[in-house]
């Protein structure tokens, strides 16, 4: 049976929203340059994984003239590739995804995109977490690039196993009470290497940025003004701390070797915003019960989170939003949840007893529902400005090198050379 969004929020207030939902589709998304009787294939482009594999053979099934392509690339690639399929007028796919850390870099080119407005994605904006639906709102309100997917609240991941064998407590909440801050998390690393042997976090660059995303100001302000030494020394100072104590398996994210350290154990813990259950879950499948959850150091903050956008460019608009507002319905979006982690943007959703009762039996039965939902509804989002994805690209590059390059055991070189490369990007 099918409800309507209004019918939907009523349930929610009621606490008894099921599964059997959806699809309240806009009176403008129909039709369009591919449907009819000819075949249409809608080409998506991402990185990581969106929960989308199952979700195309549905659609395709109830939609038999739609072909769904999914093609997945590295993160930076797949923003850098959009920009310059963007400039070249040609070549972008039917649907972009776009994350967070490079929103404002696109909406600032607004007239390249289909104004979702336009397409009746208005009637969306009350369900959305309200800093959701700005990032991809222009500042004059009359045009939306984008439909959030997910949001990317933080907590930590931890391998039980390798807790245990070091003789460090394996219960989420003692774990927890480990780390109020960050220093004390390097204080518990440091016990972790003594007795274990082995690093602690997977990557320097993937505590740079969680902690950056505590602070109340990242790279830069809402003047677009570059403010190095705020949030960004607060990170680096942490991340040059693990790369001195030795602590950093330095495996660069989403690398095949970063990949197999998950099954190796060549770490025993890392930031994991929502998102990162599903990529543990697919890339080591063997170390099911091996995983569980515990609170961030530092408290809260925002990794990550992602939008799903329709380049101008395209030849297939119509189907193109037909399916993005398909995806965004509350019945696909608990089940990407569900299979993958990614915690969706809107927060009635919170409440649905799919969300707010899951636990992840990957994750030692951890009640992840209620772990990411709350910490999604206490966040207050940094202001990411136009050079963010390439600026933060610039210092982890540097981070890299203190690890692993010329930089290394260089803290205070490193740092300058980080505000020199930061302020280069921030100029390109």
């Amino acid at each position: 049976m099918k409800r309507s969004w209004k019918t939907w929020a009523r349930a929610v207030a009621a606490g008894s929203v099921g599964l059997a939902l959806l699809a309240a589709c806009s009176g403008n998304s129909g039709g369009g340059s591919g449907s009819g009787d000819g075949q249409v294939t809608l080409k998506i482009n991402f990185w990581g994984d969106f929960g989308l594999d199952e979700l195309k053979s549905r659609y395709e099934a109830d939609n038999p003239n739609v072909k769904i392509s999914l093609n997945t690339g590295e993160y930076n690639a797949q923003h850098e590739d959009l920009q310059k399929k963007l400039i070249a007028g040609s070549g972008a796919p039917d649907i972009a995804a776009i994350d967070e850390g490079f929103v404002v870099q696109f909406r600032g080119q607004a007239d390249k995109f289909v104004n979702l407005l336009d397409k009746g994605a208005g009637q969306y904006e009350s369900k959305y977490l309200p800093w959701k639906w700005k990032q991809t709102l222009t500042p004059d309100g009359k045009a939306q690039i984008g439909l959030g997917t997910d949001v990317g609240g933080l907590a930590m991941c931890y391998r039980t196993d390798l807790f245990k064998a070091a003789g460090l407590p394996t219960d989420r909440d003692q774990v927890s009470a480990l780390w109020p801050t960050w220093d004390q998390f390097i204080a518990v690393g440091q016990q972790y290497k003594a007795k274990s042997g082995k690093k602690f976090i997977d990557s320097a660059t993937n505590i740079f940025n969680p902690v950056l995303g505590q602070q109340p100001v990242g790279f830069f302000d809402e003047s677009e003004t570059l403010k190095m030494d705020g949030g960004p020394k607060a990170a680096f100072d942490v991340a040059a701390k693990m790369i001195g104590a030795d602590l950093s398996a330095n495996l660069t994210a989403f690398s095949p070797e970063w990949n197999s350290g998950f099954v190796k154990g060549n770490f025993a813990v890392l930031a994991c915003p929502a998102w990162m259950q599903g990529h543990i879950k697919n890339t080591a499948p063997t170390t099911q019960g091996k995983w569980d959850v515990a609170a961030i150091p530092g408290g809260g903050g925002n990794w990550g989170g992602s939008f799903l956008t329709i380049p101008r460019q395209g030849k297939n608009v119509d189907e193109a939003y037909k399916f993005l507002e398909w995806l965004v319905q509350p019945e696909q979006q608990i089940e990407i949840f569900k299979k993958v982690g990614n915690l969706p943007s809107q927060p009635a959703l919170y409440q649905d007893p799919a969300i707010k009762d899951f636990t992840n039996p990957f994750f030692s039965n951890a009640p992840v529902g209620q772990i990411f939902s709350k910490t999604a509804e206490n966040l207050t989002p940094q202001y990411l400005g136009r050079k963010n994805g390439p600026t933060r690209v610039a210092v982890e590059n540097v981070i890299n090198r203190l690890a692993n390059g010329n930089l290394k055991g260089k803290p205070d070189q490193a740092w300058t050379e980080a505000i020199k490369e930061a302020e280069k990007a921030a100029k390109s």
